[in-house]
């Protein structure tokens, strides 16, 4: 394999497993403003009003790091595709994974203080739900063949 490929399929490797990890940490959706989340945590009307605050303080941010960061992601693949000088490839990758760390910083402070507005056994109950959450919203994995088998299948 030639050395520019390696540092493109690095890349999207660490970005595929850092993409799972964030994922894993939230629901993907604004639980706190879910009625049944809100009964099962017990969050009060502040907490709720808290977390909101909390969420629209980032937001904007994260999505401007997010777009940042899908440019750097698609100039670093027109220069793989370009087969451009493995140095200019490497600052590249070092871009893409300067703002990547970034907005992962960001995504897991914002996080961290959204946890801190539930109390001790609110956070006990929150992983619970997250757990089920997560056993129940789960895609089977697909293995090498899963595409021929759905080929055969649809003969």
């Amino acid at each position: 394999m030639r050395p520019i490929w390696r540092f493109g399929w690095a890349a999207m490797v660490f970005s595929l497993a850092l993409a799972a990890a964030v994922h894993a940490q939230s629901f993907g959706f604004p639980w706190w403003r879910d009625a049944q989340f809100q009964r099962d945590l017990s969050l009060t009307a502040e907490q709720t009003a808290r977390i909101e605050n909390l969420f629209q303080s980032t937001i904007s941010e994260l999505r401007a790091k997010k777009t940042e960061l899908d440019q750097q992601e698609d100039e670093l693949s027109r220069l793989i595709a370009a087969n451009a000088d493995e140095a200019i490839v490497v600052k590249q990758v070092d871009k893409v994974e300067g703002v990547r760390g970034h907005l992962n910083k960001m995504r897991t402070l914002q996080l961290l203080r959204i946890r801190q507005v539930l109390s001790p056994e609110q956070r006990v109950k929150l992983n619970r739900i997250h757990d089920q959450w997560e056993k129940d919203h789960r895609r089977p994995p697909r293995g090498p063949g899963d595409n021929d088998k759905q080929e055969r299948g649809r003969q």
